[in-house]
């Protein structure tokens, strides 16, 4: 799956709070508004200050509303693995699921109250609906530096996919990364870019 000629497309962005969903958004947002492409995006949140789901809506070419329809999106870009399955259903019949994954858990499964999916489930679960690039952006990015910079891991993750030059992204993420952290950033980016290249 490549995206490369096509100029409309629909990407979810799921996460929990504190993982940088947001950034991520911004990063694809702003390079795509670099390339002329028109932007719709919506950001809708839980409880994400304590962790909750966050999800981001980002259309690129579109000129409909800023919401993707069920079953709408081209990508899912879950930066957790149970959010992938939260919102599979946004996902196109042949979508892409790209998806970290490293848990986050729940102060419901830290204080012994339920118990967290095993990762290997959800991967197999996911691949039997729809085409899976699962790997550990969070490993990834204590690589590159900085365990906070896997949501830059995830960018670079989809940048193959996007109707975006990847040298725009990069300068995207140059300008809304704090400067000292640049470098570390860069080196996220390109390990994620390389995480889903075709094998």
């Amino acid at each position: 799956m490549s995206a490369s000629g096509i100029s409309q497309f629909d990407l979810i962005i799921a996460g929990v709070g504190g993982q940088g969903a947001i950034l991520a958004s911004d990063i694809i947002g702003k390079a795509a508004v670099k390339e002329k492409l028109s932007v719709r995006a919506a950001e809708t949140h839980g409880m994400a200050q304590r962790g909750g789901s966050v999800v981001n809506h980002v259309r690129l070419g579109c000129d409909l509303g800023s919401m993707i329809p069920m079953g709408g999106a081209d990508v899912l870009l879950a930066l957790e693995p149970s959010e992938a399955l939260r919102y599979l259903e946004y996902l196109s019949e042949d979508g892409l699921v790209i998806v970290n994954t490293s848990p986050v858990l729940p102060v419901t499964v830290t204080s012994g109250l339920c118990t967290y999916p095993d990762i290997d489930a959800i991967i197999e679960k996911l691949g039997q609906k729809r085409a899976v690039k699962a790997f550990n952006a969070t490993d990834i990015a204590k690589r590159a530096g900085n365990i906070q910079t896997m949501n830059v891991v995830m960018v670079g993750a989809v940048s193959s996919y996007l109707p975006i030059p990847v040298e725009t992204l990069l300068g995207c993420v140059r300008t809304l990364v704090p400067p000292k952290t640049v470098d570390i950033n860069i080196k996220a980016f390109e390990l994620g870019h390389l995480s889903t290249k075709d094998d």
